[in-house]
Order: C-alpha cells, then sequence, then structure tokens
C-alpha cells in the first residue's frame, strides 16, 4: 500500500480559462492526475517546461508560502506563482507530515531575510546572509530536514557545487530511508542517480517516466566529459 504523505495530485482543467498559458505547457496540459509512488521523485525537462510551475502549485496547496520556507512562514515580495494551485488537489496518505520545506533556488534570498526576521522573534537564528549562497543552501537542508518529513526543492543544485551536490544527495537519502518524501525538480545529473528515485520528463509531450540513463542531463554531460574535445569543437566553429 502506498503510504506516502503526497500520493497523487489531481488537475480541474475544467476551472481553468481557455486563455490561460498553462495550456500551453504540454507536459501538463489537460492531464487531470500526477501519481507519486517512490519517496523521492525528480521531474526533468527543458527551461519552460512546466516543472516549476506544477512543483510550485503542489506547494502551495500542501501549505507552504510560495517563495519558499515551512508551512510556517508568511510573506510575500513577489507573486510569480500561476494559477494552477487553484485548481490542484493532493491526495494525501494516512500519516500526517511532521516536517516539510519548500526551497526554491529564485527566491532563497527572500527567505533567508524572512528567517533573520523571525529569528528575532524567537528560535535559534541560522544566519544564512553571512554564508556563501551554497553554506545557506547546505545549511538550510541540515537544520531543516529529517525523517517523516515532505520536502518539494525546485532546482536545489543551482548553489552547489558538485561535491556539495554529493552531500545533498547523501542528506535525501538518508531523509528518505527515514521516512521522508521528496519531490525536486533538478538537472543536476548527480541529483538523478539518487537510489530508487522515480523520474518524470517534461519533454516531448505529457510527462512521462523515463530512465536516468535517457535524460538529457545524464546524456549530454556523458557526451560532453567522454568527448570534450570534439564537442566544443562543434559548438565553437560553427
Amino acid at each position: 500500500m502506498n503510504d506516502l504523505f503526497i500520493r497523487a495530485a489531481y488537475m480541474d482543467w475544467d476551472g481553468i480559462g481557455k486563455d490561460s498559458y498553462l495550456w500551453n505547457i504540454d507536459a501538463i496540459a489537460g492531464v487531470d492526475r500526477v501519481d507519486f509512488d517512490s519517496p523521492v521523485t525528480c521531474f526533468v525537462g527543458e527551461n519552460g517546461s512546466g516543472k516549476s510551475t506544477l512543483l510550485e502549485a503542489m506547494a502551495v496547496s500542501y501549505g507552504f508560502n510560495p517563495e519558499g520556507g515551512t508551512r510556517n512562514y508568511s510573506f510575500s515580495t513577489f507573486d510569480s506563482h500561476s494559477e494552477l494551485n487553484q485548481h490542484l488537489r493532493l491526495i494525501k496518505g494516512p500519516k500526517k507530515a511532521r516536517w516539510g520545506y519548500f526551497l526554491r533556488a529564485e527566491s532563497f534570498y527572500n527567505v533567508a531575510t524572512a528567517e533573520a526576521e523571525y529569528s528575532q522573534s524567537g528560535g535559534t537564528p541560522q544566519h544564512l546572509h553571512e554564508k556563501s549562497h551554497g553554506e545557506s543552501f547546505l545549511a538550510t537542508v541540515q537544520n531543516n530536514f529529517r525523517g517523516g518529513g515532505v520536502y518539494l526543492l525546485d532546482e536545489p543544485e543551482a548553489a552547489l557545487s558538485p561535491q556539495r551536490q554529493l552531500t545533498l544527495l547523501r542528506e535525501i537519502h538518508l531523509c528518505a530511508q527515514a521516512g521522508a518524501q521528496f519531490i525536486l525538480v533538478t538537472h543536476s545529473p548527480i541529483l538523478l542517480g539518487l537510489p530508487g528515485a522515480a523520474i518524470l520528463s517534461f519533454d516531448h509531450g505529457p510527462l512521462h517516466p523515463i530512465a536516468y540513463e535517457d535524460t538529457d542531463s545524464y546524456q549530454i554531460t556523458s557526451l560532453f566529459l567522454s568527448d570534450r574535445e570534439r564537442i566544443l569543437r562543434s559548438l565553437l566553429e560553427e
């Protein structure tokens, strides 16, 4: 039996106006249901393919602040999320998550600012603005991720070196083994290699399962590393 915290996401397309740009996103347009059956699910696809649009809608539907943070964060600097969350319903499992976090690379600065303000009213300050971008990302992960939680991550590799991506991979793997659920948008061939992760592609029509070795992230990185000089010559001599 599927005992994940988020089992599925239903989308009600009847409520979305025909002039909405959401209908132009081939990966999700008209898709009624997305199922989750693995503790770790990765969304992959080209820029603009709809990965973040779906993840953000799920995060807001779950109760997270659109710009990120825990479910206790409540602030807004700019509303950039789509209307999809208003027409999306999450099917949840029987267990209630004890923790949770929504990590958005593009608005993490705003979350760090909010964290500094919230810490003045109690709690232990994390001093995220006093760390490098990558260090603050990892500090957030290590301070907020644990077993029994739900974590939605939008391009968490954006600030991380390859070595630190391996650190993040290990943190995710250990938390998933301890009962956490992760849904992440990523272009990182390192994070896509998480053991047991389900990978959903947003390229070439409606979103669909894809093998790790068939992702562009893996294939292009592998091709570049195995034949760098030919690839560069082809790109730069055109």
